[in-house]
């Protein structure tokens, strides 16, 4: 099943609620929340109290991605907020504090995610396989909305849905960055089951039918 996750960058922050609930009735099925930090990626976007006030105001599954370092000072509370899927850098900490946050996330009862940026192997993600329900793979460089679609991470892409076949077919392969209607197709070739889409879905003459493009078997 192809799933749809607009990333709420491209929103309006303003109407914040609104147009995440439009999005879901639009057919989305995740909001992707970016949570940046200033160190991890040179930008800064969002917290706490945006995962909460997004719970507590819709009904959409929060797809919660941390770019931030040592995200296992924070897991839990992110958690607590509200995060439905919470993603944390395999680059943003060691092995043995990324699998404890990961582990945090899972007490929790929250589905437990990974992501690799683009100079980060497919290899990476092995010592985790066990412990995710979804692998985001960046097919842009983390930190800015409106990036080009890097196509040559198509390759790794292919290898993590080989790994997740094998070792975990019940995780989500999900991409970020640069997707839209023709890039989509190229993720769900190789082997991608959710887009996220910032830029392409806000500015969709008719988002409705962008949603349905894009989750198109």
């Amino acid at each position: 099943m192809i799933k749809l996750s607009p990333s709420i960058l491209s929103a309006d922050f303003g109407n914040m609620a609104r147009d995440v609930n439009a999005m879901h009735k639009a057919g989305a099925d995740y909001a992707h929340v970016d949570v940046m930090d200033g160190v991890f990626v040179p930008n800064m976007s969002m917290g706490f109290p945006m995962v909460k006030a997004l719970d507590q105001e819709t009904e959409i599954v929060l797809d919660v991605h941390l770019m931030i370092t040592e995200p296992l000072r924070y897991v839990e509370r992110f958690c607590d907020a509200g995060a439905d899927i919470l993603t944390i850098h395999v680059e943003a900490d060691t092995e043995e504090h990324t699998k404890e946050a990961l582990r945090r996330i899972r007490a929790k009862g929250v589905k437990a995610a990974i992501s690799v940026k683009p100079k980060t192997p497919a290899e990476a993600v092995l010592p985790y396989m066990d412990l995710v329900d979804l692998i985001l793979v960046m097919t842009v460089e983390p930190g800015f909305g409106g990036q080009s679609f890097m196509e040559d991470m198509m390759p790794k892409l292919r290898q993590i849905r080989a790994y997740i076949d094998e070792m975990n077919p019940s995780c989500e392969l999900e991409v970020d960055g640069g997707v839209n209607l023709k890039t989509a197709e190229i993720c769900k070739q190789n082997g991608a089951n959710v887009l996220v889409a910032g830029s392409a879905y806000f500015g969709a003459a008719d988002r409705e039918a962008f949603a349905a493009s894009i989750k198109a078997e």
